[in-house]
């Protein structure tokens, strides 16, 4: 049995980029030769720290903490066959560690963000002076292989190391299932409601209100007929639509998506977006939900527009999309099956598990 040593932020479960990267492929890395063991940072009580306004002292000691398992982690890196870097190894903008591991070890550096642009969590925006935006280019290169989540972060890594594959970030389809009896479509009730959906933390809240002008006008031209839901806080409101929020729980997520009849991706068109890997829409078409994203990145090699989803970039356009699928009950079956399937043959788990199996063991010798 090979031992893989897995540096990440936070522990299982808890954080989107590595729930639907390296953690949902575990099983499938031990069942074939690959023990592994999870080396984070950030514990489950820091984390309620760390997120959270102020606090700067306990922040910064959590910081300090996070040196001190890094080191213990080099210490005993060659116990271990391969390191797997999921983003990097500290929340500093130290690479130090990398090119350590790099030296003691194989090393796979995993990807699915453009991380090397400066984007850091309301909450801790006075710490953004210890990020090095040079920090990612730096961690690629001491790298014996990259993994990135789609062509365009791909582009950027080939530029300090050549061996870089993609992989997409990917949906579990045995858990995120279509559960049509909580929708609209198929519901019993006549009168019931149809739910346009969006589900995401409160830090990217800022890309849900960019459709706030379009839900304007759906809830005026369709007021008895539609509810709004946003997943992710549940103290959130918006002064200028009538909005049903609920708390993010990993025990509702697949029933709360369920109960969307449209799930909608809105972005901006800038370079941290061009890194995303449409993880929110993924979700979305995996539950069997019609989807409508935002015309950007890589959102437009998931969809094909009219067929597994609708891509949408002005106002009206998305006013015109979110229109037809209010409007046609049959057209939302038929877009919100067509995506599940694009889901299931190109962004799934099972569809990926080899590729992700295939690195590790081109290490191995």
């Amino acid at each position: 049995m090979y031992k893989i040593l897995i540096i990440a932020d936070h522990r299982l479960n808890r954080s989107p980029s590595q729930r639907y990267r390296f953690e949902q492929y575990l099983n499938y890395f031990k069942v074939n030769g690959f023990d592994w063991e999870l080396s984070e940072i950030i514990s489950q009580k820091d984390d309620k720290v760390f997120y959270s306004p102020g606090n700067y002292f306990k922040k910064a000691w959590i910081l300090f903490k996070s040196l001190f398992i890094r080191l213990n982690d080099l210490r005993r890196a060659k116990q271990f066959d391969v390191i797997f870097i999921q983003r990097e190894a500290l929340l500093l903008g130290s690479s130090y560690f990398e090119k350590q591991f790099f030296k003691k070890n194989k090393v796979v550096f995993d990807f699915d963000d453009s991380i090397w642009l400066m984007d850091t969590s309301p909450e801790n925006k006075k710490f953004e002076f210890l990020k090095n935006p040079d920090k990612t280019k730096i961690n690629i290169a001491h790298a014996h292989r990259v993994i990135a989540g789609n062509s365009f972060l791909a582009n950027y890594a080939k530029q300090f190391n050549p061996n870089t594959i993609i992989i997409p970030t990917t949906i579990d389809t045995d858990f995120h299932k279509p559960k049509p009896e909580l929708r609209g479509f198929d519901s019993a009730q006549p009168d019931k409601k149809i739910v346009i959906g969006w589900s995401g933390s409160i830090s990217t809240i800022k890309h849900f209100e960019m459709a706030i002008p379009a839900l304007k006008q759906i809830q005026n031209k369709y007021p008895d007929k539609i509810e709004i839901h946003v997943i992710g806080q549940g103290s959130y409101t918006h002064p200028e639509i009538k909005v049903i929020s609920k708390n993010w729980s990993s025990k509702t997520e697949v029933d709360d998506l369920n109960c969307f009849d449209i799930g909608i991706m809105s972005l901006p068109n800038d370079e941290w977006v061009k890194g995303k890997c449409g993880l929110k829409g993924l979700s979305y078409m995996a539950c069997g939900v019609a989807t409508v994203m935002s015309n950007v990145g890589v959102n437009s090699d998931i969809i094909e527009h009219g067929k597994n989803g609708y891509l949408a970039q002005t106002e009206q356009e998305w006013v015109n999309c979110l229109s037809i699928l209010i409007e046609n009950s049959d057209i939302r079956h038929q877009i919100g099956e067509a995506g599940r399937e694009t889901v299931v043959k190109n962004y799934s788990v099972n569809a990926h598990k080899d590729a992700y199996l295939g690195v590790l063991k081109s290490l191995i010798k």
